[in-house]
């Protein structure tokens, strides 16, 4: 029972903050500048290690699965497989626990310094919002690089599918890539925009209040990083499942 009090707690004050950063925005100032440095960090810094998740999903797909398709006389709708798998599900999924892991618990971390060295005290004291200040511009930022990110990482392990499936299983290149032309489609793609930002909002949020809610010293820093880890990519794994049900339900997505 208290563990469902805590649940039901933390999710109130997760959404409540969440609406006060949005709600805070209508009104000036608004820190554009720290939401573009905040991308800076998320997108650019990502990227090495999208393109790595990427590449390598791709091509362990192919791996998997080539000699399974050849089984049934159907190699060439390899690169189909890839795409519709890293589009649907692998692609947003990966990508979400990859931020998640890189900078979500940095957020998390960095917030959770600011409290316990009283620097979120002397923002307030000063005037300054620090929810329009500092969680608002972290959770655009990720509403606008998360999709960015998971649009790559698709890109990079149809790379490296076609790759494995050219260098390995000797499959002609036009082959594949005639089959990834089918797996490309508008429900396809809005999936994997779709889902990627309710990824993003989750970050966002548990790592902004998991910082901001730091008690403890430096060990709570830790104990509050590690927690919003965990508590992030667990929701982003439960949320993949009802976002793909309605989904899709909304968009009639058949195989």
């Amino acid at each position: 029972m208290n563990l469902l009090k805590l649940f039901l707690y933390e999710l109130q004050e997760i959404t409540l903050l969440t609406a006060r950063a949005f709600y805070r925005l209508r009104k000036k100032p608004r820190y554009w500048r720290e939401a573009i440095k905040q991308m800076d960090t998320i997108g650019v810094g990502s990227l090495s290690i999208i393109f790595l998740t990427g590449f390598f999903t791709g091509a362990v797909l192919v791996l998997q699965s080539f000699q399974i398709l050849a089984y049934y006389g159907a190699q060439s709708q390899v690169g189909r497989m890839v795409t519709f798998s890293l589009l649907r599900e692998l692609g947003p999924v990966l990508t979400g626990l990859m931020v998640a892991g890189r900078i979500g618990s940095a957020i998390t971390a960095e917030l959770g310094s600011m409290v316990v060295s009283q620097q979120i005290d002397a923002m307030r004291a000063l005037g300054t919002d620090p929810i329009k200040k500092l969680v608002a511009p972290r959770i655009i930022a990720l509403l606008i690089t998360l999709p960015l990110l998971t649009t790559a990482a698709n890109i990079f392990g149809i790379i490296g599918g076609g790759i494995t499936s050219k260098y390995i299983f000797n499959l002609d290149t036009s082959l594949f890539i005639s089959s990834v032309r089918d797996g490309v489609t508008t429900k396809n793609l809005i999936v994997s925009l779709v889902k990627p930002l309710f990824f993003g909002l989750l970050i966002g949020s548990i790592s902004c209040y998991k910082g901001l809610s730091t008690t403890g010293g430096t060990v709570g820093v830790g104990n509050s990083t590690t927690k919003s880890v965990v508590l992030t990519s667990v929701a982003i794994i439960i949320t993949d499942f009802f976002l793909t049900r309605a989904l899709q339900n909304i968009l009639g997505i058949d195989f």
